[in-house]
């Protein structure tokens, strides 16, 4: 859907959620030109400077573009230059085609994107294009129509480029005491977040007119505390523009009690979405929103947006059947007992499906733990816990791997409710064990509930969607849906006007 309208304009520009979807995307629809991450390229800059000369070699050793200076202030004649890297090509250079045989594999890609007409970024990427450098790539940003994918996730993807995070090191690196400040006032966080910027700034000059900076000039050392600066100063910026829109989160600590981090985040994201959405045609692709909720989250006049619905789901819906079980409504409050009696049916569904591989989606880390306790040690061996980080430095993608070769393994996580792929025989059947509500003890969570009524229960129902398509991805694949909490019942009667047509059949609601 997104190529084809694409493909009817002029120019676009495709923007999917991960690094995984623009693979797919890759596949299937080659005149799509990607930009991928610097994590993603072999850094010509550090080959040359350690002597590898095979690119393979220099992935496997972390040489990497985001390891390597693009740019970096020399001394030249007792004179400060920026003097970028020999590799780099320019814009121009790619879009006339005269850039060097041997030039950096990241911009190639990311320039050979901006020349092209259609282009295929991640949120990341795009985003920091949009809000960042919009001015120094004005001449390539002029496109006819931005297809968003995965648009349910838009709102998360915004706020990492709104508010901020205030980490212990930088606090130490400040030489600051974290006794002077009040970790639940906003008042006192701009006052922490100032009082870093004026560190940093004194640092810099302090090391600029040293005598050791004169005989051994350490730019990237200046660099890196320039671009911290830069983010303490914007922050406060921000934050001083709408005070009333931020909110600050409780801080987290250690085991000893002792400060790590503390983050500021804005309620409302809708009044900074119109900086990313700027062509003169928007298209917003998910099956999981609707439209009061997200033109209330991103901004949008409900008389400038059409929204179509598909009225029925391609796959049959003997391929996609949704049990609701209604075992025990699971919440912060729920008792031990409570627990047992979900896990024990988790242990019955997986019996009944003994020679199959599966998925078993609950709402928190404590909770796969919890299952994992009191299961039966038959069924504890088939499990494999998949979160983005996990305790034997696996990434999700290996665990996956991992289970591809395991015929009867399954999958716990409070993390794969989205963007993964478990197509055909890798998931015949999948477990909702807990409704997966967002953290209501967050405090811009707690904020953002109280700012919009619908948006806590908008957020829940969209998770729970996006789980139910984890096992069932064509019209041929098939996979069981059990779901175990009672809650489900109420986040479905809340969201009746919410839910897409497309679910109506499986769910039992063809006659609202």
């Amino acid at each position: 859907m997104g190529a084809t309208v694409s493909s009817y304009f002029d120019s676009s520009f495709t923007v999917t959620a991960s690094k995984h979807l623009q693979d797919q995307y890759i596949k299937d629809i080659p005149f799509l030109k990607p930009v991928k991450g610097k994590q993603n390229f072999p850094c010509l800059k550090l080959m040359s400077f350690e002597k590898v000369e095979n690119d393979r070699r220099a992935m496997r050793w972390g040489l990497t573009c985001d390891k390597g200076q693009c740019q970096e202030r020399v001394n030249k004649n007792g004179k400060e230059v920026i003097e970028v890297c020999k590799f780099k090509p320019t814009i121009k250079q790619v879009e006339e085609n005269t850039q060097d045989s041997q030039s950096c594999h990241y911009y190639l890609q990311k320039y050979d994107a901006l020349v092209s007409k259609h282009s295929l970024w991640n949120y990341h990427a795009f985003f920091q294009i949009m809000k960042f450098n919009k001015k120094l790539f004005a001449d390539y940003l002029n496109r006819k129509v931005s297809v968003f994918d995965e648009a349910h996730k838009i709102e998360d993807q915004i706020i990492q480029f709104v508010g901020f995070d205030i980490f212990a090191g930088q606090v130490d690196e400040c030489n600051l005491n974290t006794e002077k400040y009040n970790f639940t006032d906003l008042d006192s966080m701009i006052k922490l977040t100032d009082d870093i910027a004026y560190s940093y700034a004194k640092k810099i000059k302090d090391i600029k007119e040293s005598p050791a900076f004169q005989n051994n000039s350490d730019y990237e050392l200046i660099t890196r505390l320039e671009r911290r600066y830069d983010r303490s100063a914007q922050a406060k910026i921000d934050i001083m523009a709408d005070k009333d829109n931020f909110v600050v989160n409780d801080p987290v600590k250690d085991l000893n009690g002792n400060f790590r981090t503390i983050s500021v985040k804005p309620i409302d994201v809708s009044k900074f979405a119109k900086t990313f959405f700027e062509t003169e045609y928007q298209i917003f692709m998910s099956a999981t929103i609707d439209k009061p909720s997200f033109c209330e989250n991103m901004g949008l006049e409900k008389d400038d947006v059409a929204f179509v619905d598909s009225q029925k789901s391609p796959f049959p819906i003997e391929h996609r059947k949704i049990d609701l079980l209604n075992i025990r409504r699971l919440s912060y409050g729920s008792t031990e007992e409570d627990e047992v009696a979900v896990i024990k049916v988790i242990d019955r569904i997986l019996d009944d499906h003994s020679n199959e591989r599966g998925l078993i989606l609950t709402s928190s880390i404590p909770r796969c733990q919890k299952i994992i306790r009191y299961l039966s040690p038959k069924n504890t061996a088939r499990i494999r816990i998949c979160h983005s980080k996990n305790k034997d430095g696996k990434t999700q993608d290996e665990v996956i791997s991992e289970h591809k070769d395991d015929p009867t393994g399954v999958l716990l996580s409070s993390s794969l409710w989205e963007g993964v792929d478990l197509k055909d025989d890798l998931s015949r059947f999948q477990i909702i064990a807990k409704v997966p509500y967002p953290n209501y003890k967050e405090k811009r969570t707690k904020a953002k509930m109280d700012k919009f009524p619908l948006w806590y229960t908008s957020q829940t129902l969209t998770k729970l969607l996006q789980g139910f398509g984890r096992s069932i991805r064509s019209e041929n694949d098939w996979a069981n849906t059990y779901v175990l909490d009672t809650a489900v019942n109420n986040v479905f009667f809340k969201a009746q006007q919410m839910i897409p047509k497309a679910y109506y059949d499986v769910l039992g609601m063809e006659n609202l």
